[in-house]
């Protein structure tokens, strides 16, 4: 199963320490600084990022993802004597066709869920379209996205999700870690400082959500897939002043709105929309066993699978 794949590397107490202070590092720093800086200078600091141009704001916020999906999965493959596909799955490849098929259903329901929006009110919402700078920022965003979502869902989902989960012997607590964590080091998000800390309960409910499908489904395909369509979509379909990255998108949100409305209808949607997704998830792979998936045991294997470190990726 997925999490006991950490059983086919070396899970030395150092070389875990090691490679999560190096996957972690930016994220605590981060944290650090939102927690220390006054409110005057982080609004100064958020102003300031909104007058870079957006597409080399985009550059600047996604590019370090790349050296970091690249370190970690270095640190695993080296430190750890972990194939990279371990990290991944329990299968024996990647399927491919369920990052493809979670990508396509977390678009469809955007949209939808976008239009229902537009079309019941469009008050707050105008035509943002224009087209040179909405190719230049597809480009960079079909680049370095992948990177960006992917080191999150690698670390959060596959590394310290199967650490913790062989040290507790469970697995409904590295869910629920692994959850609440991706949510804290989404605090310094623009969002949270215009929305407050109950936004986080967005970010909380996302991590749950991926986890669950990365548990039922024993591989972190569908959540890879999810977590790209949905930053996409976020980038390309709809801006506002108080997003985490200010894109070329098509529409943009004009300012008026009320926060706190922004926040209900934000919650409200994952309330109902994750647990849909959910559903046609678990009817398209037939899942079963949602109690031991999910709250089951882990148990180390007599002999460790494929306890022969092989080289492939």
């Amino acid at each position: 199963m997925f999490i006991e794949q950490a059983y086919k590397g070396k899970n030395d107490w150092w070389r875990v320490a090691i490679t999560t202070a190096v996957s972690t590092g930016i994220f605590i720093l981060n944290f650090i600084v939102f927690l220390i800086m006054p409110a005057e200078q982080l609004e100064e600091t958020y102003e300031s990022m909104k007058e870079m141009p957006n597409s080399l704001g985009l550059i600047v916020n996604l590019a370090p993802f790349a050296f970091l999906i690249g370190a970690l999965f270095l640190l695993v493959f080296l430190l750890h004597e972990r194939s990279i596909l371990s990290l991944t799955t329990s299968r024996t490849k990647i399927d491919f066709k369920r990052i493809g098929f979670s990508l396509l259903l977390v678009t469809i329901v955007t949209v939808v869920g976008f239009a229902i929006s537009y079309f019941n009110d469009a008050s707050n919402i105008v035509w943002n379209f224009k087209p040179v700078p909405f190719a230049i920022m597809v480009f960079i965003s079909l680049l370095l996205f992948p990177c960006q979502i992917g080191f999150e869902e690698y670390l959060f989902r596959g590394f310290l999700m199967q650490q913790i989960g062989i040290v507790v012997r469970n697995r409904w607590f590295p869910l629920v870690v692994t959850s609440v964590v991706f949510g804290m080091f989404h605090s310094a998000n623009p969002e949270v400082a215009e929305m407050g800390y109950g936004a986080m309960g967005f970010y909380i409910g996302t991590g749950l959500l991926l986890g669950i499908m990365t548990l039922m489904d024993e591989g972190m395909e569908l959540a890879l897939g999810f977590h790209l369509g949905n930053n996409l979509l976020a980038a390309w379909l709809v801006t506002a002043d108080y997003s985490a990255l200010q894109t070329d998108a098509m529409f943009r949100y004009s300012g008026q709105e009320n926060a706190a409305d922004t926040l209900s209808e934000m919650l409200l949607g994952i309330a109902i929309t994750y647990p849909v997704i959910l559903l046609i998830l678990a009817k398209k792979y037939r899942w079963t066993g949602w109690r031991e998936k999910l709250t089951g045991k882990i148990s180390k294997p007599i002999t460790p699978p494929d306890a022969t470190f092989s080289p492939d990726l």
